[in-house]
């Protein structure tokens, strides 16, 4: 086993933020995760090698003093959609960007980063433009940084807002569900594979500058994924496929609805098939879980608190 580290984590309070850290400690490694309100966060405080730094990330001074002796740091922060002063520019760039400068000043050089698949400056999204220019950001400043990009398809897991959104709309619903896009394709790809890729590629020298696509072993549409969702929730599903003008009118009116369910933004995204052109599990020797051996885990009527453990 590697030499512990001692590595910070911005957005390590979140959904992936949570099944990393754990694996982090199970490493060894000391892990300082700076959070706006730690009383919010039990769940980590008890992990043994993890501190909690009341901070705010976007505070360039504060910043500088979060990575100031850090080994590696890992930043995970993202939004999928805007909400007040949180928008894509903020959060995606802006962020990076003074990232980038802190670890310049703090001598920091190993930089870990998570994107999004189909990140592109030409994107049909302001999401996908965002988390492309961060890239950017990243890679300019590979003369003082030894970074890795990782651009996960949309993530599942145990408290993902994936699923467990559909299972619940459908739960609302009745199983009667709207569809925008339904045709449209992803590589889901499990939360604690996408961890476990963060964890190997650490301490990787050969990982140093690369970008890896990270994707689950089946291509599914949309609709796919929701029906799945509810087979193992044991749930009625009834999918109304929407046409895409139905569906731009439906993104601009939720968009409208508190929490944004979804957007116009989302929508756009939708657009372009979050698929992976090559596969970055194989690359770093990982294998990845189909959605099957993990939703019966945390979705099925018979799933109990804690069934998941022996996958976190």
């Amino acid at each position: 086993m590697a030499a512990p580290l001692n590595i910070c984590v911005l957005g390590g309070t979140g959904f992936v933020g949570t099944a990393l850290i754990n694996r982090l400690t199970q490493q060894g490694h000391w892990v300082s995760v700076p959070t706006r309100d730690p009383e919010l966060n039990q769940r980590l405080r008890v992990l043994p090698t993890v501190r909690l730094v009341r901070a705010n990330v976007h505070d360039a001074r504060v910043l500088d003093r979060l990575v100031d002796g850090m080994d590696a740091v890992i930043n995970l922060v993202g939004i999928l959609n805007e909400s007040g002063r949180s928008t894509f520019q903020q959060v995606h760039v802006d962020l990076v960007a003074k990232l980038v400068a802190a670890l310049k000043a703090g001598r920091v050089r190993r930089l870990l980063h998570m994107s999004a698949l189909g990140a592109d400056v030409r994107g049909p999204s302001r999401y996908l433009r965002s988390k492309a220019e961060a890239e950017a950001l990243v890679r300019a400043a590979g003369a003082h940084a030894d970074f890795t990009i990782f651009r996960p398809s949309v993530i599942f897991g145990p408290g993902d807002s994936l699923t467990n959104r559909f299972a619940g709309l459908l739960r609302l619903s009745h199983g009667w569900l709207p569809l925008a896009r339904a045709h449209a394709h992803f590589a889901p790809v499990y939360a604690g594979d996408v961890a476990e890729a963060f964890v190997l590629a650490l301490s990787r020298r050969q990982t140093f500058g690369q970008t890896y696509e990270l994707g689950g072993p089946q291509v599914m549409t949309l609709e796919q994924i929701v029906r799945t969702t509810a087979a193992v929730a044991a749930l009625p599903c009834r999918i109304v496929r929407l046409p895409d003008a139905l569906g731009r009118l439906q993104g601009a009116v939720m968009g409208l609805l508190p929490g944004k369910p979804f957007t116009l933004d989302n929508f756009r995204s939708l657009t372009r098939d979050s698929v992976c052109a090559e596969d970055g599990f194989a690359r770093l020797g990982l294998r990845r879980h189909a959605m099957m051996e993990i939703l019966p885990t945390y979705l099925a009527p018979q799933a109990a608190p804690g069934a998941f453990a022996a996958h976190a």
